[in-house]
């Protein structure tokens, strides 16, 4: 596995799962279609292409309902389906993430996805997107249903990678190479034991902001700023989708409490929800909804509004540690018209760690 934000001696908040992923959560599965190929100049429809799918979903329920709801902090941006979540208050099947420009047809093999495994007329799938134009020809169109399919069945629990991989491959974050990532934390027992995961994919935030464990890493670190080889490009301050899961017994207006406060762990790492920048996110509970008696009454469980404190500081602490991790385990990538834009350098990280915080050495 790549590094990761604690193989690094960062001091975080919680205590994670044995993944330290999304996956933690019992049942919750993650895949990623990866597209790498070509280089030099753009020709659109040929390439470079740097761009791919990642899927999230819950492999024993198929297409049951789970609570869920969504919550957008600046909303340049797409996330499909949200508006029958907010109506209903229900999430159904997999969550999928990709490039703006591919939503349609992730969406559209979702559907088809969705009706072959399940026998589903219509459905409302749920698609998010970043922007991944700098280094990826996303005017080519280059995902394809085979792409959300193979995304789709590599699913599995346990080990999630990150960085470069899926959805992510070609984004950049805080003027870094950007992409997936993914934390956990476990609430102690006296709140419950709860499992909360976060899966994000992170595309956004300037790099003068950047801040890990609330070292100014952004300042001090003002070179490897991403290279234009294009006239034409635009800021890079683009956008992050997080996804939040939960064991905990929770109604849709309680998950969008846990919605709510994925910005401020956004905000920890220094993301500001800027102008361009499309902030979506997602949170749904895996507690079984339980079927309605012969009157259509469902007997439903929910945890006490005073007692989810935890849960928001869960949320927090996994939306920060996932963006860093994203940030750790991605590459230095070379796109479209030789753009290049370089990793977060560990060892420089881990210097500034050293001057501006006390932390145990290795």
């Amino acid at each position: 596995m790549k590094p990761r934000a604690r193989d690094l001696s960062i001091p975080l908040e919680g205590t994670p799962g044995r993944y330290n992923a999304i996956t933690d959560v019992p049942g919750i599965q993650v895949g990623h279609t990866t597209l790498v190929s070509g280089e030099g100049r753009l020709v659109v429809g040929q390439g470079p292409v740097r761009t791919g799918v990642t899927a999230i979903r819950m492999e024993s329920k198929g297409y049951e309902p789970l609570y869920a709801a969504w919550y957008s902090l600046n909303g340049c941006g797409e996330m499909t389906g949200t508006t029958w979540i907010e109506e209903s208050g229900f999430l159904y099947g997999p969550i999928l993430t990709t490039n703006t420009m591919s939503v349609g047809v992730v969406h559209h093999a979702l559907g088809k996805w969705l009706f072959e495994n399940y026998h589903i007329p219509a459905s409302l799938p749920v698609v998010a997107e970043t922007y991944d134009g700098f280094l990826n020809d996303i005017n080519g169109f280059h995902v394809n249903e085979e792409h959300v399919y193979q995304a789709l069945q590599s699913t599995q629990p346990g080990l999630v990678d990150e960085g470069c991989v899926g959805g992510g491959t070609g984004m950049v974050c805080h003027g870094f190479k950007g992409g997936i990532g993914t934390a956990s934390r476990i609430l102690e027992v006296e709140h419950g034991g709860y499992t909360v995961g976060a899966l994000v994919q992170a595309n956004h935030g300037s790099r003068r902001q950047l801040r890990v464990a609330g070292a100014p890493v952004g300042m001090e670190i003002s070179d490897l700023m991403p290279e234009y080889h294009h006239p034409d490009e635009f800021d890079l301050s683009s956008s992050i989708i997080v996804i939040i899961a939960t064991d905990c017994p929770l109604l849709p207006h309680q998950l969008k409490r846990l919605a709510r406060r994925v910005p401020l762990g956004i905000g920890r790492v220094g993301g500001m929800g800027e102008h361009f920048s499309g902030d979506i996110f997602l949170a749904f509970s895996t507690e079984r909804v339980g079927d309605p008696d012969e009157d259509g009454v469902r007997q439903i469980a929910s945890l006490r509004n005073e007692k989810m404190n935890p849960l928001f500081a869960a949320v927090v602490q996994a939306t920060e540690e996932s963006i860093l991790n994203a940030l750790v385990a991605a590459e230095t990538m070379c796109g479209i018209n030789g753009n290049t834009v370089y990793a977060l350098p560990h060892d420089r990280l881990q210097a500034i760690m050293r001057r501006h915080i006390f932390f145990k050495d290795e």
